[in-house]
């Protein structure tokens, strides 16, 4: 099964800009699901999972702005979570729904937990991987060591050496999924070198609203109602065991499931990662 490459045109602070998307299976089905990624990643991330429920599901995976083949933004302070969500609610219009199931990894579980926090939600289920409403200093302090660094390499395998070591937290992935996640996150620049296919100025609103404050954002979970999954990495330094169990306890009581030998953050490219979102999506 192959995915559409789309587009839609969404308004910011700084005007206009274009975010691309990915939308598996019937296009007519009123079941949709938007599978939202991290804070570096992009809309390829979710293939596997994509492939997996789109018998069942209109898949609707976008490119956060300023990452993969969205529009990066003039000003890199809209790269923020309330411009994203209004990004997400363009985008759903787009889609002609009323309402959504949403799975969102870390900055797309935050973007999602924002969007079904409010009166009206059109959030149906809601799936947040590896994130929650507090984040300690020590994993922002580690996202912000590479974050906006804008390495270049000389080669492929230069390049996919180094996502292997940042990246190291998604687990024992195989070669193929390694070089799946790789080629969809670099790009050839103008010297025939490679580089992060999104804006290095993502970091600055990161850095300069976060940097030695940790994240609280209790207030915002425990407005969200509908059902809920929290998946966690065992591994995990972002979301830590004691939030992901309060999660549970609080707000929409998630159910909670943790992955074996994963940090930050699960990529759903195994089959039992991805049974784990599936069976909650669609259990009656």
């Amino acid at each position: 099964m192959e995915f559409k490459l789309r587009t839609v045109q969404c308004a910011g602070p700084a005007g206009l800009h274009r975010m691309a998307y990915t939308e598996w299976g019937d296009p007519r089905n009123p079941r949709v699901v938007v599978c939202v990624h991290a804070l570096t990643r992009n809309c390829r991330d979710f293939d596997f999972l994509a492939r997996a429920l789109a018998t069942h599901y209109r898949v609707v995976c976008p490119d956060v702005a300023g990452r993969g083949l969205s529009d990066w933004l003039k000003d890199p302070a809209a790269y923020a979570i309330p411009n994203y969500v209004a990004d997400m609610v363009t985008l759903i219009a787009r889609l002609d729904v009323d309402t959504v199931h949403w799975v969102g990894t870390s900055m797309g579980g935050l973007i999602g937990m924002a969007l079904a926090s409010m009166p009206g939600s059109p959030v149906r289920r809601l799936v947040m991987s590896d994130v929650g409403p507090e984040i300690t200093v020590e994993s922002i302090e580690r996202i912000a060591a590479y974050v906006g660094t804008d390495p270049r390499w000389a080669s492929f395998d230069e390049a996919l050496a180094y996502i292997r070591t940042v990246s190291a937290p998604f687990g024992n992935l195989d070669a193929a999924q390694w070089c799946h996640l790789t080629e969809h996150s670099i790009r050839q620049d103008s010297d025939g070198r490679w580089c992060f296919r999104y804006d290095p100025r993502v970091a600055e609103p990161f850095k300069a609203s976060f940097a030695g404050q940790p994240i609280d954002l209790w207030p915002f979970y425990e407005q969200v109602s509908c059902p809920t999954l929290v998946v966690r990495g065992a591994e995990s330094d972002l979301l830590t065991r004691a939030t992901w169990q309060q999660m549970g306890e609080r707000g929409p009581r998630a159910k909670l499931a943790e992955i074996p030998g994963v940090g930050h953050a699960p990529m759903f490219l195994t089959a039992d990662q991805i049974a784990v979102v599936r069976d909650f999506l669609l259990a009656p």
